[in-house]
């Protein structure tokens, strides 16, 4: 088992702390397989989409429209249930609820008989989604001793995406080399057509077990224990973490932020106070800028993105692999950097990069230029996001809101998040229709760029420092 010395920490911890560090990677490591589950889930519709669609019959834009974003709808639905609950019976039980729906729904999707149930199980799906993507950084965070926080909660982008890398795989392996411009009888007579489709889903099934079988090995967060008044519990979590010193340290300063916060009266209350609602609005610019920078575009539109630039059938594929495979090398270099860089670095980095390659992505669709260049700039700009607004935000995300009100506040992001993802989702083929390939990547590179600003002005550098820390030293910031 690793043990660390607390001498290397940047939050200067008295010399006998102890860090558990293998104990602390297990069960992040077990929080973090909501986020595999999250990506693969999200991503895999995409592959199953050619051959749903003649299966269902699905011929009409709304009911194709209805069948890619319904999971959409559970993941508010379930960012809002997550919560309403999360303050209240703990972080522990929403894995485990989140861990059974993620198998639940991927085998009723995958074996669906009508559109109907498909589209039910889709979106009891979005609801383990929405769960996974507010519990699972949470809990995280809280487990977490400062110096390792970052690379932890950025540990949970990781697994999101290899989920993603994983039903990309599983799609090109599944639907192999079919014909594109088959009829819509073929595929629906295929193999693909009327089982391949259904595997597709159905193979998270398997890593959705192994979530749940693991949620109930690991402990109840130990922020959320002394927030409920169960100091021994919390302690001898602390002290599994950190030994006796840690874990009475770790206690006194959360005691300390509660009794702060005692005159409050309640978690809604508490959001409207100005040096909350501040964070709050921090919070959500951060969601809104992640998914209008425009790089999840790439992802849900890559076939339209790959054929516009000239690509066949198979190379939009092959493409959209290698999409999947820089996207996990540069979250890679996100986890080990962002406790050494710090997170405005990288926020502001990735947002200036992604600004870059959006201006250029735009003059290479409006002068006509396809192939190779076009492919190089939209992996440029995964890399970018990777290291920056998509592991990133998560951090922030988890660490700028106070303890008594985490859970709510975080769940409120999140579900401005997912709205921000439905109408960026929603309104491409629009502007692209509109404006052109072209203006369409201006349009979110000059997004980018304000981002950029938002940035710079407000959000804070909260690299090595504890949660209460952080807590004290924003609320006071806003309050002045």
């Amino acid at each position: 088992m690793h043990i660390i010395s607390a001498d290397d920490t940047q939050a200067t911890p008295p010399p006998d702390y102890r860090l558990n560090m293998g104990y602390v990677w297990m069960i992040s490591a077990i929080a973090a397989l909501g986020g595999l589950l999250f990506g693969y889930d999200w991503v895999v519709i995409g592959g199953a989409k050619p051959f749903y669609e003649p299966y269902f019959g699905l011929t009409t834009e709304a009911q194709i429209g209805w069948a890619n974003s319904c999971a959409l709808l559970g993941c508010l639905m379930g960012s809002i249930f997550s919560g309403l609950l999360s303050d209240s019976i703990g972080r522990k039980k929403l894995l485990i609820v989140a861990a059974l729906l993620f198998g639940v729904s991927s085998v009723a999707t995958g074996w669906a008989h009508s559109f109907d149930s498909f589209i039910i199980w889709r979106i009891v799906g979005g609801i383990a989604i929405g769960i996974a993507s507010n519990v699972s950084p949470t809990y995280i965070a809280e487990i977490a001793p400062a110096k390792w926080r970052g690379r932890l909660v950025t540990l949970n982008q990781l697994t999101v995406v290899v989920g993603i890398l994983g039903a990309q795989i599983v799609n090109l392996l599944i639907a192999g080399d079919f014909d594109g411009r088959a009829s819509a009888e073929a595929l629906r007579d295929s193999w693909q057509g009327q089982y391949g489709w259904r595997w597709m889903f159905t193979a998270v099934a398997v890593p959705s077990l192994t979530f749940f079988i693991c949620a109930f090995l690991v402990p109840e967060s130990p922020r959320w224990l002394l927030k409920k008044g169960q100091t021994e519990k919390a302690r001898a979590i602390l002290s599994k973490i950190g030994g006796p010193t840690y874990a009475d340290a770790e206690i006194r300063d959360v005691d300390a932020a509660l009794s702060q916060e005692a005159d409050t009266r309640g978690a809604w209350p508490d959001l409207l106070r100005p040096a909350v609602f501040g964070l709050l609005l921090i919070g959500a610019g951060l969601a809104i800028l992640q998914q209008w920078s425009g790089t999840n575009v790439i992802f849900n539109y890559a076939e339209e993105i790959y054929r516009g630039a000239g690509y066949d059938l198979s190379g939009v594929m092959f493409n959209i692999v290698i999409t999947g495979a820089i996207n996990l090398i540069f979250t890679l270099v996100a986890t080990f950097t962002v406790d050494r860089l710090g997170r405005r670095a990288l926020m502001l980095w990735g947002t200036g990069a992604i600004t870059l390659m959006h201006l250029m992505l735009g003059i290479a669709f409006f002068m006509g230029i396809k192939g190779p260049l076009v492919l190089a700039l939209t992996l440029g700009v995964i890399a970018a996001y990777a290291t920056s607004l998509a592991s990133v935000t998560w951090v922030l995300l988890s660490e700028i809101f106070p303890n008594r009100i985490r859970g709510l506040a975080i769940s409120i992001a999140v579900s401005v998040l997912w709205i921000a993802c439905f109408a960026v989702t929603y309104t491409f083929p629009i502007l692209n229709a509109r404006l052109g390939a072209s203006g369409t990547f201006w349009c979110y590179g000059a997004i980018c760029f304000l981002g950029l600003l938002f940035i710079a002005r407000f959000v804070p550098e909260t690299k090595g420092r504890t949660l209460e820390d952080i807590e004290e030293s924003l609320t006071r910031k806003r309050q002045a």
